[in-house]
C-alpha cells in the first residue's frame, strides 16, 4: 500500500501528559464525546468541544499532520452530508451534524495517537473480561479489534488505489470498476488472514474436555 490516508491517527511514541493518561481515561473521553453528540444541540458548543480535542490532540506531540491524515478520510463524506442536512434542515443543523461527527473522530484519534496498538488490545481485552462468565472470549474479542484495525486501512487503502487507477483510465465514473477490484481485493486479505491464523492456530475454540463416562 502506497500511504494514502487513513481512518484515526496511527501511534506517534511520545510522553506527553495524555500518552501517560490512564487508558481508561482515554476510553471514557471517547465514550463521553461519541455520547454527546447525540445531546448537543447547538452548533457553537460543537465548535468549541472540537476545538478543545484538537488541542488536546497538539499538545500529545502528534502534530497537526497526522490530525490532517486522521480526518481527511472523512470530509467528502461529511461534505455531502453538511450540503444535503443543509438543503434539508437549515445551515445550523447541518454544522452541528458534521462538527460532532468530527468530534469522534478527533476524539478517537487521540486514543489511538497515544496509546500503543498492544496496549489498546490489552485494554479491550481487559475491558471484555467480566463478560467472560457469560462465555465472551476476551483474547478473541481483542485479537477480532487487531484484525479490525488492521482491515479498515487496507480496505480504504484499496478502494483509493483502484480509484486512482480508474481515474487514469477515465472509468472513474464507472461503479463497476470501482467496486468489484476493491471487492476482490478485500476477500483476497481476508482469505490471506483466515489462513494465517488457521495456520497458527489462532481463533479456533478449544477443544471441550471429554466428558467422564
Amino acid at each position: 500500500m502506497s500511504g494514502h490516508g487513513f481512518l484515526l491517527a496511527t501511534y506517534s511514541p511520545g510522553t506527553s501528559l495524555i500518552h501517560r493518561a490512564p487508558l481508561g481515561l482515554k476510553f471514557l473521553l471517547v465514550v463521553g464525546c461519541g455520547m454527546a453528540s447525540f445531546l448537543i444541540s447547538d452548533w457553537a458548543v460543537s465548535a468549541v468541544a472540537l476545538a478543545l480535542l484538537c488541542g488536546l490532540f497538539l499538545l500529545s506531540g502528534a502534530g497537526p499532520a497526522r490530525l490532517f491524515r486522521a480526518v481527511r478520510p472523512v470530509l467528502p463524506v461529511l461534505l455531502a452530508i453538511g450540503v444535503f442536512q443543509w438543503w434539508l434542515l437549515g445551515a445550523p443543523t447541518a454544522a452541528r451534524i458534521v462538527l460532532n461527527v468530527l468530534v469522534c473522530v478527533v476524539a478517537a484519534s487521540i486514543l489511538t495517537a497515544t496509546t500503543p496498538v498492544q496496549a489498546l488490545l490489552d485494554g479491550v481485552a481487559s475491558l471484555a473480561r467480566p463478560f467472560r462468565r457469560f462465555g465472551a472470549d476476551p483474547e478473541r474479542f481483542a485479537l477480532t479489534i487487531a484484525i479490525m484495525l488492521r482491515s479498515i486501512p487496507f480496505v480504504a487503502e484499496a478502494y483509493l488505489n483502484v480509484r486512482d487507477s480508474a481515474r487514469a483510465r477515465g472509468l472513474d465514473r464507472n461503479p463497476r470498476a470501482l467496486v468489484l477490484p476493491v471487492f476482490i481485493t478485500t476477500v483476497a486479505f481476508a482469505r490471506q488472514t483466515g489462513e494465517a491464523l488457521a495456520a497458527r492456530g489462532l481463533g479456533e475454540p478449544e477443544d471441550p474436555e471429554d466428558p467422564e463416562d
